[in-house]
């Protein structure tokens, strides 16, 4: 049975068809082609529909550019309507063939994949590097991290069990785990490929099939995605389709054969996914969605350990753009002069530069939309009366003045009152504000619309297991910040999203339940 499923799955995955070959690897992305208009031209700029590398329908392009640059480094396909309606035909189409394929063929399925992606992977990070901004070091896990995350809903795909219920004793009632069928993951800027990756691992392993809508900033790393997962997986299995929110986003969301959608990004972005999803229908939308996270240290703690592990937890090697990133810290007045001054000498060490190279520790923030958000928070903070203690402005110097550069910053003193504590930057800005209490800590930690993750520092365990007890956020760490691990479900309260991801959960979300009674006859 084994040897046979293998074959058909090996039959399906040969059954491709050869139009639209990759044209080789992305490194081409750098030649330089001195009679075209763009600096750079990409070689790779096709995404996947059904199988076949293509363009646009109408062959439109956008452009897409270095951020600490500015300079056009790629184009992708600026999908129509129509080509997300084939491409969700296509995932509808080819789901059933997948899901009758017996979990151990998927999970080598799966396996093959990942493989694919790790022998890619340099190719994959230079190009993020230049797509996104982030520095080269930490970016160097997010394919490791994809491909794990592959081979850990392989091995859980025999886990997709229903129940026996005892409910009457003359008859038989018991329940299947079935795929919803045709899945869509619309993926952010801050780690592109992972999230198009590791994201949709769950729902593979599920039986579903996948359309995942890359970021309009960082969409590059996807066209090599897509010549990897026609190689690798069955035709319609796994499609990549480029463009706009507007456009794409919003016909994969109201398309009638989606029932089920993944989003990671902002609150305001996810209510739009909801009420433009139902409009149309009852969909099942999950959400990751921003955060404002606390950071707690408590006096018993060396503020030396608590500045380290707040900077880091900050993020700034992805330039605070990570929605985990624990952007707000809270520390006991008994220590706040002297962690303050340890963090402020911190981050003003950090070497702004090039991200491609692994001397740097920040580079500049995604798009100009971004920079611009982020510098707005500037002004505010100084109406609010936060205290600038590094950076708050663009860095001086040649090398910065082209691209969405902005130094890493530090503000003291910030209060629940103010922008600063309330709204989540996605940029390189950690606040600092003083509690007294335990009662204030948990009251100040509590006090916005947020509850992705949080962090408390401490020695004393009692005080540790409360303190995580009363906040609200859905992902905590005692002496700990920011590291997720695979296996542990994350996911956030309030109007921090809906649903868990990264644990056996995330796999059992992207299945219904169907119940079946079996009335047997009387003997």
């Amino acid at each position: 049975m084994i040897r046979s499923e293998a074959r058909r799955f090996y039959a399906l995955r040969k059954a491709r068809p050869v139009a639209g070959k990759s044209n080789g690897p992305v490194d081409r992305l750098v030649e330089r082609e001195e009679h075209h208009p763009m600096n750079y031209v990409t070689q790779a700029d096709r995404m996947l529909i059904g199988g076949e590398l293509v363009h646009a329908s109408n062959g439109a392009f956008d452009l897409s550019i270095d951020p600490a640059t500015e300079e056009v480094i790629g184009r992708v396909p600026r999908a129509t309507v129509e080509d997300v309606d084939r491409a969700v035909r296509a995932a509808d189409a080819a789901w059933p063939e997948w899901f009758a394929l017996t979990p151990l063929a998927r999970s080598r399925a799966m396996r093959d994949f990942g493989k694919a992606l790790r022998a890619r992977s340099e190719e994959i990070l230079k190009v993020e590097v230049a797509d996104t901004g982030n520095t080269i070091t930490p970016m160097r896990g997010d394919v490791g991290f994809s491909v794990d995350s592959l081979d850990y809903y392989a091995g859980l795909a025999h886990e997709l069990k229903g129940q026996t219920i005892p409910s009457t004793h003359e008859n038989l009632h018991i329940t299947l785990r079935e795929p919803y069928g045709v899945v869509v993951r619309i993926a952010p800027f801050n780690h592109p490929l992972m999230f198009a990756v590791a994201r949709t691992a769950a729902a593979l392993a599920a039986g579903n099939a996948i359309v995942v809508k890359p970021p309009e900033t960082s969409p590059l790393s996807a066209m090599i995605l897509s010549q990897i997962a026609r190689d690798a997986l069955p035709p319609g299995i796994f499609n990549v389709v480029t463009g706009d929110g507007r456009t794409v986003g919003n016909a994969l969301v109201q398309h009638p054969l989606v029932k089920r959608i993944a989003f990671i990004g902002s609150p305001q972005t996810g209510r739009a996914i909801q009420r433009a999803a139902a409009e149309v229908g009852v969909k099942h939308v999950s959400l990751e969605l921003g955060g404002k996270n606390p950071f707690i240290a408590f006096p018993d703690v060396d503020p030396e350990r608590i500045a380290e592990a707040a900077v880091r937890g900050m993020n700034f090697a992805w330039q605070g753009q990570s929605c985990g990133s624990t952007s707000r810290l809270l520390v006991h007045a008994d220590i706040y002069d002297a962690v303050l001054k340890r963090v402020v000498e911190k981050v003003r060490a950090i070497r702004l530069g090039d991200p491609q190279s692994p001397d740097i520790g920040m580079g500049p923030v995604n798009s100009r939309v971004q920079l611009e958000k982020v510098l707005s928070f500037f002004e505010s903070a100084r109406t609010d009366g936060a205290r600038l203690m590094t950076g708050g402005k663009r860095p001086d110097g040649p090398m910065f003045e082209r691209g969405f550069w902005v130094e890493p910053t530090v503000y003291a003193d910030v209060e629940p009152g103010m922008r600063l504590w309330q709204e989540e930057v996605f940029g390189p800005i950690l606040s600092v504000g003083k509690w007294r209490s335990f009662e204030e800590a948990v009251e100040k930690a509590n006090s916005t619309e947020y509850g992705l993750t949080a962090a408390v520092w401490t020695n004393d365990v009692n005080d540790a297991l409360w303190m995580v007890r009363k906040i609200r956020a859905g992902h905590t760490w005692i002496n700990g910040s920011s590291a997720h691990f695979i296996g542990v479900p994350f996911g956030g309260m309030k109007s921090s999203g809906v649903e868990r991801e990264e644990g056996i959960e995330e796999m059992l979300g992207y299945t219904e339940t169907k119940t079946i009674n079996i009335m047997l006859p009387k003997g």
